[in-house]
């Protein structure tokens, strides 16, 4: 899979099943806590500034957003979780949108969760790292943020995020900058191996 892909199109933002769009294409969920930067990851792994909207607000993704990408697969951006700011009622409501497309949607292969490299997991990420793992979801654990840590600090970092998930054998941890980018072909390759 390359890297800058062409055509990039947002299918839907859909609230439920009856929505989703059926293109027929494998499904890479990508899931994080509000402030991760879950869309500034997006952008910079599909090559483009604004597709999925960054915002200084964190918790704006209310919706599972559905991207075409170059017709090969589909990344469909989960709301993020964890934020204090949305309502009890929101977040419930939010968690059982995510709970029926993770539990229920065949074409899903893959999600990519998303934990910030500087800092533990936080409940919530080991909360939904486990729930992945119960519906028995391949994962793929992106610590974003990589650049605000020194270089050879990175390792003992993601040693420590593996342990805190307590991450199946199986599963694999990347350290990623959004800014420097130098490991996003390694990442689509990672990607490609699920589809």
């Amino acid at each position: 899979m390359k890297v800058n892909p062409n055509e990039i199109e947002l299918l839907i933002s859909a609230v439920k099943p009856e929505q989703y769009p059926e293109t027929g294409l494998s499904e890479v969920g990508l899931s994080g806590r509000s402030n991760v930067g879950k869309s500034t990851f997006i952008n910079s792994m599909i090559g483009r500034k604004n597709m999925a909207r960054t915002s200084q607000r964190p918790g704006k993704t209310q919706t599972l957003n559905f991207y075409n990408i170059d017709n090969q697969l589909v990344f469909v951006d989960v709301p993020g979780y964890g934020y204090a700011k949305v309502s009890k009622s929101q977040r419930e409501a939010f968690g059982k949108m995510i709970e029926r497309y993770i539990s229920q949607r065949e074409s899903l292969k893959l999600v990519i969760q998303l934990v910030d490299l500087r800092h533990n997991p936080t409940e919530d990420d080991i909360i939904m790292y486990n729930y992945l793992k119960h519906y028995e979801i391949p994962t793929l654990i992106v610590a974003t943020k990589e650049d605000k840590i020194a270089k050879g600090k990175v390792q003992k970092h993601l040693a420590k995020i593996q342990q805190k998930l307590e991450m199946e054998a199986e599963d694999e941890i990347i350290s990623y900058s959004s800014i420097k980018k130098d490991k996003q072909q390694k990442i689509w390759n990672m990607i490609e191996s699920y589809l």
